[in-house]
């Protein structure tokens, strides 16, 4: 399991929501730019950007995102307002390491379908593409959090595969924020119902002991946003350990 540090942005600022609750923002006094350099600077190479406003459909931060992420050689895995075939493409032939999909793939019923002939028949789906599953209490939520889908948990899972969709960041909604554990439960259910996925976890991550309980039950990754901005984990943690965990493949 690697870590994944994550860069949230709102009104091109640094932030991170509690419970996905936009009225509930922490901003952090440093930018995107500042925040990548330090990453880089530290030997970590993989980041995780998500673009806040896009996520709820105001697309305004979206040029801005694109020009600082074009000017790093980092992997960025990056979502928030994909919304079109066209956008996932894109992003990935201009260097995108990884897009992530949310929103329109649970409001458009045909768009994963679309998608996978568009990008699985280049060999790229579980590598280039994840699917975002938001839960709260084992309810899909979408457009920032703000909506509720009635699509199962599970049986979107099981559609995905189908596609050929195998990679997945999940976010407890109930963790998200807060400093208070990761949501191993509902990542336990889920790789209990599906072994082979690749789970990238995210949500409520505090200290390295979280990490540690997160790698017990086999997630792909974890997404570690507030627990650095707040000195909880250090960068040099999470480069120590991407490096362990290179090494021991």
């Amino acid at each position: 399991m690697y870590i994944i540090p994550a860069i949230d942005i709102l009104n091109k600022k640094v932030v991170r929501l509690r419970e996905g609750d936009y009225q509930q923002v922490t901003e952090y006094d440093v930018t995107l730019e500042e925040m990548i350099e330090r990453y880089q600077s530290n030997g970590t190479n993989f980041i995780h950007i998500i673009d806040l406003n896009g996520a709820k459909g105001d697309f305004s931060n979206q040029q801005y995102l694109f020009d600082v992420i074009r000017k790093t050689d980092m992997q960025v895995q990056y979502g928030g307002g994909i919304r079109s075939i066209d956008q996932v493409k894109g992003l990935i032939d201009s260097g995108v390491h990884r897009v992530i999909v949310g929103t329109q793939a649970i409001t458009n019923p045909t768009f994963l379908e679309e998608l996978s002939k568009e990008i699985c028949g280049k060999d790229k789906c579980s590598d280039q593409v994840v699917v975002a599953i938001d839960v709260l209490d084992e309810v899909i939520k979408y457009s920032g959090w703000m909506e509720s889908s009635p699509i199962k948990l599970m049986d979107y899972v099981d559609k995905c595969l189908q596609l050929g969709f195998f990679r997945f960041l999940c976010t407890d909604i109930n963790k998200d924020g807060k400093l208070g554990g990761a949501g191993v439960e509902l990542y336990s259910k889920l790789l209990d119902h599906s072994p082979f996925i690749k789970l990238i976890a995210s949500g409520g991550v505090s200290s390295m002991k979280d990490i540690e309980e997160l790698n017990k039950i086999k997630v792909e990754a974890c997404v570690v946003g507030k627990a650095i901005y707040e000195n909880h984990i250090s960068i040099e943690e999470i480069k120590n350990w991407n490096l362990e965990s290179l090494m021991s493949i």
